[in-house]
Formats: structure tokens, sequence, C-alpha cells
């Protein structure tokens, strides 16, 4: 019987190990600076690549990985009939066109300004450029709606659904310019679909343990494989897989479970992006100039058109700074670009730079865009239509004194207790459509909404009715956001919260949340209050077995 070879420790790159090292330490750091910890990680991969650190097989494997559970986590929660909205496929279309002509007109004139690396570059290579920067990155945006708990808010609904018409433009993009066609076996591509009530079943035996985050590792890599099999881009096919299973109870469990591992692969794709070229000070001037010019345009522009299309400024302010930022797809096109001869090998560091410079910029103004829209509501308000997108509406408190931000298991719980005592006086409240319609149809008084929706808060101010309101959610940064809202706007209410860990609980009260509960302490003390009713006959006293 043959031997397993021992493990030998040694054989470990450590210059593995080191971007992951640094990649933490810039992370941290910019986490106590308040901002997302992947600002760091970009500043990390430039920082490796000034050092002469080009990017690994490792590393490249591990950013791959990432984007591939990136994106069937997605299609896990996509909807269809969103992409078959105009607001998505009218925007998307339309804003890439704009987009494309704008930047090829702006590269004209710098190439007839001769202007450094824009000297020389004909009106076709324009053109090249601009398509390349009229995308957004699907990375980025589901980073930040998922670091705010909006996943499924009608804004990052549309942003995601105008990332994917956009993602399947680049499919075609790709294909046509490389000359090939897929595969004639693509067709039995279709074949998937009679196959989704096979994955439900398998979903729902699977369990909650390893089983399911096996799945949910199989399914996006069996998909990957089979689209490039039959010539199809290997991310298409992930996605695919994720929108089989959704709509499933249990997708929403299964895009959790994954949601670590997720997290952790994509350190290597923001490590890469500063790893993808040499510094210069010719290449850093062009990122900086297409970044100052085109980006505020390019946010603009989609802020107008989403307004066009009914969305409230709200909405649409808050799906716009989610894509201001140049996309990843610009380095694929820029070595097509290459390939072609249409572009020197020096503008890949061009599109890197412009795309890590984008992120910077757009890291922060999405950190604080709910601020950012609470200063400029009213202006921006004068873009709105007088109709409203469906789904889309302002929250109207009508009656209700008791509002419960949150639709999960705590905030339902609250919000059947209070009910109980109170009446119809309590309100519920969740950002995500899905949860909504199951607390309607199961008779509950819920709304669709966002709690750091100022607009809201401003017409309940007027109303006088809203007396107390509680926060539900399990991420502590919108609980906090929440707070801080309501105190900049001096609204003046009685305000309850969850915690989950006693530096969250203080912060709380200093934020000025009159009522903390700790979920974790708090949950077993529920749990022996309800024991001791039901089974208190069983127990023999302390003065009963004394006599």
């Amino acid at each position: 019987m043959q031997e397993l070879a021992p493990l030998d420790l040694t054989a470990i790159d450590v210059m593995h190990v080191v971007p992951l090292g640094i990649a933490f330490v810039f992370g941290l750091f910019a986490q106590v600076m308040s901002l997302p910890p992947l600002i760091g990680f970009l500043a990390a991969g430039f920082l490796l690549g000034a050092m002469g650190m080009q990017t690994t097989p490792v590393l490249q494997e591990i950013a791959d990985l990432g984007i591939t559970l990136l994106l069937f986590t997605i299609g896990l929660k996509l909807h269809l009939k969103d992409l078959a909205a105009p607001v998505v496929w009218a925007t998307t279309l339309v804003h890439m066109a704009l987009i494309s002509g704008l930047v090829a007109l702006v590269v004209i004139v710098l190439s007839t300004l001769q202007l450094g690396m824009f000297a020389g570059l004909d009106q076709q290579t324009a053109l090249l450029i601009g398509f390349a920067l009229s995308f957004s990155s699907t990375v980025f945006a589901v980073k930040v709606f998922e670091a705010r708990g909006e996943m499924g808010a009608i804004h990052a609904r549309i942003a995601i659904g105008l990332l994917i018409v956009q993602d399947i433009v680049a499919v075609v993009f790709v294909a046509v310019s490389a000359g090939k066609l897929p595969s004639i076996w693509a067709l039995l591509l279709v074949g998937l679909i009679p196959l989704r009530p096979l994955l439900f079943r398998i979903l729902e035996r699977v369990g909650h343990g390893e089983l399911l985050v096996l799945l949910g590792w199989m399914l996006p890599l069996v998909g990957a494989g089979l689209f490039e099999l039959v010539g199809i881009k290997a991310d298409l096919g992930a996605l695919v897989l994720g929108v089989l299973l959704a709509g499933h109870a249990k997708t929403n469990e299964l895009a959790k479970s994954l949601l670590n591992f997720k997290d952790l692969f994509l350190i290597g794709f923001f490590l890469s992006i500063g790893l993808s070229g040499e510094l210069g000070w010719a290449s850093l001037g062009a990122a900086v100039l297409l970044v100052v010019l085109i980006l505020p345009v390019k946010t603009a522009l989609y802020f107008l058109l989403m307004t066009r299309q009914k969305m409230r400024a709200r909405s649409a302010t808050l799906a716009s700074l989610g894509l201001a930022n140049f996309s990843e797809f610009g380095l694929i096109v820029g070595a097509i670009g290459v390939k072609e001869g249409m572009l020197g090998v020096e503008w890949l560091v061009v599109f890197a730079l412009a795309l890590a410079f984008s992120f910077l910029v757009a890291s922060p103004a999405n950190t604080f865009s709910a601020r950012l829209y609470r200063r400029l509501r009213h202006p921006l308000h004068r873009f709105e239509t007088r109709t409203r997108l469906p789904g889309d509406e302002v929250i109207r408190a009508g009656k209700a004194q008791v509002v419960v931000f949150g639709m999960g298991r705590v905030g339902t719980g609250a919000y059947d207790y209070l009910r109980s005592k109170w009446g119809d006086v309590v309100l519920g409240i969740d950002i995500n459509a899905d949860y909504v319609a199951r607390h309607r149809a199961a008779g509950r008084n819920v709304a669709l909404g966002d709690a750091t929706d100022a607009d809201f808060w401003a017409r309940a101010e007027r109303s006088g009715r809203v007396r107390l309101a509680l926060l539900a959610f399990s991420d502590h940064h919108e609980n906090m956001e929440v707070a801080g809202l309501l105190g900049e706007q001096g609204f003046e209410l009685e305000l309850a919260s969850v915690a989950h860990y006693p530096d969250d609980e203080q912060e709380l009260r200093d934020a000025g949340v009159h009522a903390v509960f700790n979920f974790y302490a708090g949950a077993g003390e529920s749990f022996a209050e309800q024991v001791e009713a039901s089974f208190e006959h069983l127990i023999n006293q302390p003065e009963e077995l004394a006599g």
C-alpha cells in the first residue's frame, strides 16, 4: 500500500503569504479610518507593485475564484423580471452609448492638443477607450451594497441589473473581437432550465452544514466549466447557475454560507489591480485626467437617466454612487487593443490606475452616501418625475405610532408581540421586497423601505404620529446610521435597538439610543423566562425543600 508523503510546510512560498499580510495591515488601517477595507487592499497592491512584485498564478487563481463566487451569489438574488424593466436595459444601453461617445470626444481633443500619452491616438482608438470606460465594476458595487445590507433594496437591484446587462454586452464584445463564436453545443445549455426542480430538491436535502457549503462551491464551478467548454465566458456560467436557484427559500442561507469565502478570495482581485503594471508619471497623469474628466459626468448621467425612468432622487443617487467607478473590464478591452496593435502596452497601466483611482474616489462617497443625499436632497428632488417607479414610492407611516425596522426573525418577533399588545399602530418596514411580500401574505402591515431614508423621517416628523422606533437590523452599522440620522435631524422619539456585542451596546447608547437589547444575552434570558412559565410546576422551590 502506497504511503502518503508528509506535508512539507517549508515548500510554501513565503512570497504567497507576504501580499496577504500587507493587505491585512492596510485593510485594518483603512477600517480604523472608517473606510472600506478594499481601499487598503488597493493601496497594498500598489505598494507591492512599486516594490517590484508581480501578480503570481496563485494570486490570479484566488482572484478568479472570488469573481466566480461573487457572480454566483448575485445570481441567487437576481429576478429576471428586473432585467426586463426599461429602467435597467434602456438606461444601460443609452448610458454606455453616451459615455463611449463622450470619452472618445475627450480623447480626440487631448490627442489634437498632443497631450502626453493621448498624442497620436486616432478616432477608432478613442472609441475603444470610451467603450472600456463606459463599464462599471460589478465587484465594487456588490461589495458596497452588501456591506450596507442593501442587496434587496430597489436601488441595489436596479444597479445590479444594469451591471448584468453590461456583462452581457462584454461577453458579446469579447466573442466578436476574438472572432470566436460559441460552439454549436452551447444550445444544449438550455437543458439546464428543466433541471431547476432537481436543484431545488437537492438544496432542500443538503441540510445546513458542510454539505450546503460544498454545494455552494460546486455549483458555480460546474457552471463556469460548462460554459467555458462550449466557448462562452466562464463567469456567465456561475451567474446562470445562481439564477436557476433564485427564488428558493434557502438561497439566502446558501449565499450567507459563501459570504466569507467570497470576501476572502476577492482580496486577491483588489491586490491584482495594483500589481497589474508599473507606475510612471505619464500613465499616472493620463489616469488622473480620465478620472477627473469622466467619472463625475458618468455618475451624473446615471442619476439623470434613472430619474427620467421615474426613480426617486434618493434611489437614483444611491444607485449612481454604487456605479461611480470604472470596471475591471477596461483591462480586458485594453488587452484586446494591445493585441490588435491599437494601443501601446503602457495603456494597460493607465486602465489599471484609472480603475483603482475610481475605487478610491467612490469608496468614501458610498460610505457616506446617505449623508450626502440628506444634504443635497432638496435640489436633487427637482429632477424627479411626478410619477414613481413601482416599488420606489415614499414610505407612508399612516396612523402608525410604532415602527419596526428590519423584519427578519428578531424584527418579526418584536412586531408580532407589540401588535398583539397595542394593535394596528405597529408598522414593519424592510428593505427586501421578497420579505415584504411574504409578510403581507401573512397578514402583517409591512412596507417596503429603508430606515436611512431621510424623506420618510421628514414626513414622519411632520405628521408627529411616530413615537417609537425599533431597530432590528443584524448589522450594527445600519443601527448606528439610523441613530445618527435622527440625531442630525433633531427628530425626538424613543429609540430602541438590538446589539450583538458589549462595545456595540455602548456605541448605540452614545448615539442616543434609549434602550439597547443584547441579542445573545437577551435571547438566553427570554428562553429561560419561557421555560420558567411552562415548567415551573415541576421544580421544588427552596422554601419547600426546607420545610
